[in-house]
């Protein structure tokens, strides 16, 4: 396995690179979790498929239930600026992240969103962790 990254090396003023496709966020989704006060993480190792591994994506999501179309993309523009301009984040080279935005992604201070998001991915990565995919949903 790699050892982290800093986006900045690999992007400079950009940030890590986008998770685009539907199947790359569904895959995240049955990775390893870490949930913060704003947003939920998910993280998977990139697979063979995913072409060439140059590097970490990440991805956002934001969904209806936090409120109207004004209010995602407000959500959204705070994450995105706040993992271009943290620096040294612990992104694993070899890794697709996806950060599922909370309601309280508007009201935390820009600071506190910061230290959450890098708080997270260095959770997430901890080998004291539980280690494995989530377990599957039962169907009842």
């Amino acid at each position: 396995m790699t050892g982290p990254v800093s986006q900045r090396v690999d992007r400079p003023g950009k940030g890590p690179r986008r998770l685009k496709r539907r199947a790359d966020f569904v895959k995240a989704s049955k990775g390893a979790r870490v949930s913060a006060r704003a947003f939920a993480l998910q993280a998977v190792p990139q697979g063979d498929a995913a072409g060439d591994s140059a590097g970490p994506r990440v991805g956002l999501t934001v969904t209806r239930k936090v409120g109207g179309a004004v209010v995602r993309n407000r959500i959204r523009r705070r994450l995105r600026e706040a993992l271009r301009l943290t620096a040294d984040l612990p992104l694993h080279q070899s890794h697709d992240y996806v950060i599922v935005a909370r309601r309280e992604a508007l009201g935390t201070s820009f600071a506190d969103l910061q230290q959450e998001l890098a708080r997270s991915l260095t959770k997430i990565h901890d080998p004291d962790r539980r280690s494995g995919p989530r377990p599957a949903r039962r169907k009842s």
